[in-house]
């Protein structure tokens, strides 16, 4: 990242929006902290190495925004948000990362981030995102963005509620994907929970079908026309 200014934008609010930086690498954080101690309606209250640390100061200074990496040493960024979150609601975490992986954009958005943008966005995209989180709002880079509208628009083939009525929708549709073989970190990753998410919806798929294990649920799912094109 560069350290050339970004526009001045606009106060929010009578006092300054304290921001806490959590990022290992030392020179890109050592450039978000130049900016957002050069611009006036910003205030740096404090940096992080880690995921951890950014929990403990996070508690310690109670920010308003969290600039969160995803990648670091121990807890990572996800985690670290999960944790914060938890115990301050009110605090807004932006992601900035060099990472556009489908599967960190939702689980990063699922952990409660409010935005993510890349680490090779303009001083003024990342100045316009922390404003933007900090009023209340989500912002994403131009190409995140993109993915995230394509992903809610494109329609997924709803499993027809005749099959297997006693399960939920969202039942039906793992057992879709147990049908096609695969794992449950797989379904996990593919649907955008966590593996442990996922692992409860099998065993209540397991205990309402009755069935014994995966092959017998998969050979039920199999039998009712799910799968076969997997």
């Amino acid at each position: 990242m560069s350290i050339e200014r970004g526009l001045p934008l606009p106060l929010t609010g009578s006092d300054p929006i304290r921001i806490l930086i959590a990022d290992d690498h030392p020179v890109f954080r050592s450039g978000l902290a130049l900016l957002v101690s050069s611009e006036p309606t910003l205030a740096l209250v404090g940096q992080a190495m880690s995921g951890d640390e950014a929990v403990v100061l996070a508690a310690e200074h109670l920010p308003d925004v969290i600039l969160m990496d995803l990648q670091m040493p121990g807890m990572s960024g996800i985690d670290a948000t999960r944790a914060v979150l938890a115990a301050n609601p009110h605090i807004r975490v932006l992601v900035i990362t060099m990472f556009d992986d489908d599967h960190l954009v939702f689980t990063a958005l699922r952990a409660g981030a409010r935005g993510y943008i890349l680490k090779d966005g303009d001083e003024g995209e990342i100045l316009r995102a922390i404003h933007a989180v900090a009023s209340g709002g989500a912002i994403f880079s131009p190409a995140i963005a993109q993915r995230v509208i394509d992903y809610f628009a494109t329609p997924w083939p709803a499993v027809p509620t005749h099959l297997f009525p006693e399960l939920t929708e969202r039942e039906r549709e793992i057992l879709a994907h147990i049908a096609q073989g695969r794992s449950n970190a797989d379904i996990a990753q593919r649907l955008f929970l966590s593996p442990k998410t996922i692992a409860n919806h099998v065993s209540n798929i397991f205990s309402k079908l009755q069935v014994a294990d995966r092959a017998e649920a998969i050979i039920r799912a199999r039998d009712a026309g799910l799968g076969r094109n997997g």
